[in-house]
């Protein structure tokens, strides 16, 4: 069964996310609701939910209904060339998830930045991603990460070893990853560097134990980079909100570099989330690099629903000979600033508002 319920915080966010992507030069893509089934097949690891509602199509080709927009958006692409594909979507795509029955139909926003992606790329695609949990609650978090400083950290050991300290890096699991280096045979001073990054969370007082840990190679051009992407945050006024997590860790298959993830308060799971993904591209055929995020509306819908159970911001109340043109104005006027208003004769029993207010004749109120 799909659950296609309207998500009235989403669509609030987002359309103050694309106005701040197109304010920064992103072009809007549209895209097909449907793609080949083998597209998604090809790439299941590097999907959310891997479950996908497929159909045959009436020439007799397998379909999917899209379970994310990044494979769509690299798959028909024009070829950048030597220079920048920079795009925002605003697009459903159908997913289960764990709190839910059958498929779902979910709203996301989100950009990509895709060609001859460099630091200054990576630095833009980063600060849109806190202005974009900025303009959905100022009381934010972006941890950050870089795949390449446990890469380099773990690149002299078996592929499968590799994998596993990696999920228990990204588990935080000290005990567990200490035990799996010890099975492993992996050296003693390496296995408590890991466990040691496991532990660190926090500002730009990390950088200084991170160049402790950090070895030749990998790992210190990882760190370099994080220094100048983070003073580039600092240069934006946007690093306030950032911290370090090396516990963020995606497939390697598909990622390199710089990965982050959005959270806001009230919300266990991350409402944003992004990075460089430039092996995926390697993977379709594509050359050049690639960084870009997603922001996840429908976890803006929970966090309404265990917000304080108001049903609306404002409730405007008139009355029968209030001129209908002047209440229609003041509503729309209280609204502005995206607040839900309702307009009502009396107050609707069984709903909440933070504020009620009286119109006045005149429009004041």
């Amino acid at each position: 069964m799909f659950d296609a319920s309207a998500l009235k915080g989403g669509e609030r966010a987002s359309a103050r996310l694309r106005a701040l992507y197109r304010r920064r030069g992103y072009c809007l893509y549209r895209m097909s609701r449907f793609e080949e089934y083998e597209l998604y097949a090809r790439n299941r690891r590097f999907l959310v939910s891997r479950d996908i509602l497929s159909f045959t199509d009436k020439d007799g080709r397998l379909m999917a209904l899209k379970p994310d927009v990044t494979l769509s958006i690299i798959k028909n692409a024009p070829d950048a060339g030597e220079g920048l594909q920079k795009v925002y979507y605003h697009e459903n795509v159908y997913r289960t998830s764990p709190a839910a029955v059958g498929y779902r139909e979910i709203m996301q926003t989100g950009l990509e930045c895709i060609g001859q992606v460099g630091l200054l790329e990576e630095g833009e695609v980063l600060s849109l991603a806190a202005e974009s949990l900025e303009a959905i609650g100022r009381a934010y978090l972006l941890d950050v990460s870089h795949l390449g400083f446990a890469a380099g950290l773990t690149e002299r050991l078996a592929e499968a070893v590799r994998r596993d300290i990696l999920a228990e890096l990204g588990r935080k699991n000290v005990p567990a990853l200490r035990e799996l280096c010890a099975r492993n045979g992996v050296e003693h001073a390496l296995s408590e560097k890991l466990c040691k990054l496991a532990g660190l969370y926090g500002g730009a007082e990390l950088f200084p134990r991170l160049e402790e840990l950090a070895e030749d190679g990998a790992s210190r051009a990882a760190l370099a980079e994080l220094r100048t992407l983070w003073g580039m945050m600092e240069s934006l006024g946007l690093a306030e909100n950032l911290r370090l997590d090396f516990s963020i860790v995606n497939d390697m298959s598909y990622y390199n570099g710089l990965i982050f993830r959005g959270y806001l308060p009230g919300l266990a799971s991350g409402v944003l989330a992004g990075g460089r993904y430039d092996n995926l591209l390697r993977k379709m055929g594509r050359q050049g690099g690639a960084v870009g995020f997603a922001v996840y509306l429908d976890q803006l819908e929970r966090l309404e629903e265990t917000e304080s159970g108001y049903d609306g911001d404002v409730l405007l109340l008139y009355r029968p000979e209030d001129d209908p043109a002047a209440v229609a104005a003041k509503a729309r006027a209280l609204g502005r600033d995206g607040r839900v208003v309702r307009t009502d004769r009396r107050e609707p029993p069984g709903l909440r508002f933070r504020e009620t207010v009286r119109f006045e004749e005149g429009g004041q109120a």
